[in-house]
């Protein structure tokens, strides 16, 4: 009934989904300063945990179960009712289990909120974050997943996202100017990053299981699987070292960190496109996510936005650019379930993404304030100066990452 070498392909998928976590506590960890270190990486690694539970109980349902055209599904699946060992997965080609989409679509519910933490790194306590990290995957998340990848409102009106442009990146992107426009600027400076080589381990590990990300995303084996691997490859070989390069022209210096930081832009940027562009495309989308993420962050700074590890730029920029190189860039020569962009002559393609990315940030945005502005009535949001002064590692969790900090 399913075919063993797509059910194993997506095995080993979802496992490289799995490892881009751990992947982004290791590149969040080397970007903070050494008293802050485990307070950062343990907000990626609890969402393991939490989300896992709250993907199991409610979240897989609301976001792939009902809901045809609309904004959520319902609890039909709620604790997986009904999925037996003999469950066709409801979306690709049925040929694998749906135990195991369940397990794929978790991976990037997973990492989703994780990535916001790093823009408001060392100033939110960890119990209000935990509040967050529910209300977030539960009113932002879990509608969005449903409506671009459950057969929702935006898929039926034909917008494309081929693997998180709009679900994962531009979301998360939005919601983190949200956290840092709501909590401020932190009050103690840090020395950061403390741990260059941290940031590059971390970001091996994402680009490594970025392919999962991407490639697996067409949800079986065939040649749109491969371009979309081959594109998310070349995105992050172009964008890496463009943002290197206008960092020597701007900064004086070529920055190793700048680099790592463009190849993540890269990715991201790609993301939305990687199963329905031609790898020339990704050349250039690459490029333009290289430049256009570097001076976003730099906007960034000179209006004092205290994004501390650039979770807008990179992938609220990235991620919203990315779906709109889609509608601009799109073939139906690379994948006929996809569709033909602005260049090909789809003026309305085009502006379908253009008009998402707009709706998808004010919600993400909006949501996101608001969701803060609740929380903090039932428990204090942001750190105090005296916890940020000695450092969040220890006064909040009672660890070191160091000994001596």
């Amino acid at each position: 009934m399913f075919d063993t070498g797509n059910t194993g392909f997506m095995l080993v998928a979802t496992s490289l989904v799995m490892l881009m976590t751990p992947g982004l506590a290791f590149f969040y960890g080397g970007l903070v300063g050494r008293k802050n270190v485990l307070s950062i990486m343990i907000q990626s690694f609890v969402s393991m945990g939490v989300t896992t539970i709250i993907w199991w109980a409610y979240g897989y349902s609301l976001c792939f179960s009902g809901g045809e055209g609309g904004i959520i599904g319902n609890l039909d699946k709620a604790f997986l009712a009904g999925v037996t060992l003999t469950t066709p997965s409801p979306f690709g080609s049925g040929n694998i289990p749906e135990f195991v989409f369940m397990a794929y679509q978790m991976m990037f519910a997973i990492i989703t909120p994780a990535l916001i933490t790093g823009a408001f790194a060392n100033r939110v306590r960890f119990g209000a974050y935990l509040l967050f990290l529910v209300a977030w995957l539960t009113l932002v998340y879990f509608p969005f997943a449903h409506m671009v990848w459950g057969n929702g409102l935006l898929a039926k009106w034909g917008v494309l996202d081929f693997a998180g442009g709009i679900v994962v990146h531009n979301i998360a992107g939005m919601a983190a100017l949200a956290s840092v426009l709501y909590v401020g600027r932190r009050r103690v400076g840090d020395s950061v990053p403390h741990s260059i080589p941290l940031v590059a381990l971390g970001t091996g590990l994402l680009w490594f299981g970025w392919y999962g990300f991407n490639a697996g995303s067409q949800l079986k084996v065939d040649a749109v699987t491969g371009v979309a691997f081959l594109n998310t490859d070349i995105a992050a070989s172009f964008a890496g070292p463009v943002w290197m390069l206008l960092a020597w022209i701007f900064e004086r210096k070529p920055k190793f960190v700048g680099l790592l930081t463009g190849a993540v832009a890269g990715l991201a940027t790609i993301t939305p496109c990687a199963g329905y562009v031609t790898p020339t495309s990704a050349a250039i989308i690459g490029i333009v996510a290289g430049v256009v993420c570097y001076f976003a962050v730099n906007l960034k700074n000179r209006l004092r936005w205290d994004d501390a590890l650039d979770v807008w730029g990179v992938h609220g920029v990235g991620g919203a650019l990315g779906v709109v190189l889609l509608g601009l860039m799109a073939s139906t020569a690379v994948n006929s379930a996809g569709a033909d962009g602005l260049l090909r002559g789809n003026a309305g393609f085009f502006w379908k993404q253009l008009l998402t990315v707009v709706g998808s940030s004010i919600y993400a945005f909006g949501f996101t304030f608001a969701m803060l502005f609740i929380i903090n009535k039932f428990t204090t949001v942001k750190t105090t100066e005296g916890e940020e002064e000695h450092g969040l590692d220890d006064a909040l969790h009672g660890e070191s990452a160091y000994e001596g900090t």
